[in-house]
């Protein structure tokens, strides 16, 4: 019943989709913006999606189409080109952070491609139309002579934030802190290896489609952590009252210490039967021997502990046994080529 009712109350994300005519990583880009509401899978697969959610959008003005405008995303080309104004002029506010990344991917050339929303690009042409035309203002040339370059920092924050609006638990924002930051920087901050270890299964999905090459790995690696070192002073400090509060939530779980020497005990095997202990009784001479008072029983040879060893000075046996034959007199028994040539020469002779 319980599974029954879920189905007709809420979508899974790809009915979700659908029931939207969206993509799905325009869905998925919908629920980091927070424009289209979603409630977590208690199974852990992707959100699910109220069908009053679905509803309230579909009878919204211009649906699909405004919803659709409300998504789109463009990169430097476009942006300039939506913004009127040249490439590089566009790429010059970006990179002081007049315009915050909203996704990113690296190409099969490893370039790192940016992209930003269409709707906040035409809101800041709107509000700040001295920085569109006429010479560059000084301090945003003073940020370019000195390499700065915030779009990766600018992406981070906005990633974060929509992690943490996604979620109240306390571990689980703690782990979305500490996904920006390197793990030199978790250890100092996080010193129990409990706490690491649960930060480290919680940690979130930074970038919804990894690359699959190494190197296109390792750049997505490089944008995701924090590298400054005002930034990682602040995230640190965050992380480390997220710690708090999810201490005082509950505690990271703990391995359950063995008694000592319990990894190397063997339990017995059912069917071997030991016998238990039992107090000594005294031998009946002559009991079981056939020995009597003038015929006393010859005494046993106490065993070896080691059943397979051979008492000492015994020499092994030999698998060939040697015989002796008439006419040789001390010189024994010749074995092989050499006994054939002695028994011809002592034929002829």
């Amino acid at each position: 019943m319980t599974v029954r009712q879920t189905s007709t109350t809420s979508l899974a994300f790809g009915r979700a989709a659908q029931e939207l005519a969206l993509r799905r990583g325009e869905l998925e880009l919908a629920i980091q913006l927070g424009k289209v509401r979603a409630a977590p899978d208690g199974s852990g697969g992707p959100p699910r999606v109220e069908r009053r959610e679905i509803e309230r959008l579909r009878a919204g003005h211009g649906f699909p189409a405004a919803l659709r405008e409300r998504l789109r995303t463009v990169g430097t080309v476009d942006g300039a080109a939506l913004a009127s104004i040249s490439q590089g002029r566009f790429l010059r506010l970006a990179r002081t952070g007049h315009f915050a990344p909203v996704r990113f991917y690296v190409n099969r050339y490893h370039a790192v491609v940016w992209l930003y929303l269409a709707e906040e690009v035409l809101d800041f042409t709107r509000d700040h139309a001295p920085l569109l035309t006429g010479r560059t203002p000084p301090e945003v040339r003073a940020l370019l002579a000195a390499g700065e370059d915030r779009r990766p920092r600018n992406w981070r924050g906005r990633r974060l934030g929509q992690l943490l609006r996604a979620t109240s638990d306390p571990w689980r924002r703690a782990a979305a802190i500490a996904a920006v930051l390197d793990p030199v920087t978790v250890a100092e901050t996080v010193p129990d290896p409990y706490e690491r270890s649960r930060l480290s299964v919680l940690r979130p999905e930074m970038v919804p489609a990894p690359p699959k090459s190494p190197r296109g790995r390792e750049i997505v690696e490089r944008l995701v952590t924090a590298d400054r070192p005002d930034e990682i002073l602040w995230r640190r400090a965050s992380l480390a009252d997220a710690l708090r509060e999810a201490r005082e939530h509950s505690a990271a779980p703990r391995r359950v210490p063995r008694a000592p020497g319990a990894a190397f005990a063997r339990a017995p095997h059912p069917d071997v039967h030991h016998a238990a202990p039992h107090a000594a009784v005294p031998h009946l001479a002559g009991v079981g021997t056939g020995a009597t008072a003038s015929h006393p029983a010859p005494a046993q040879r106490p065993m070896s502990s080691r059943p397979w060893s051979r008492p000492s000075g015994a020499r092994p046996s030999r698998t060939r046994a040697s015989s002796s034959r008439p006419g040789r007199g001390s010189r024994g028994t010749a074995l092989g080529l050499l006994g054939r040539l002695w028994r011809s020469r002592a034929g002829r002779a």
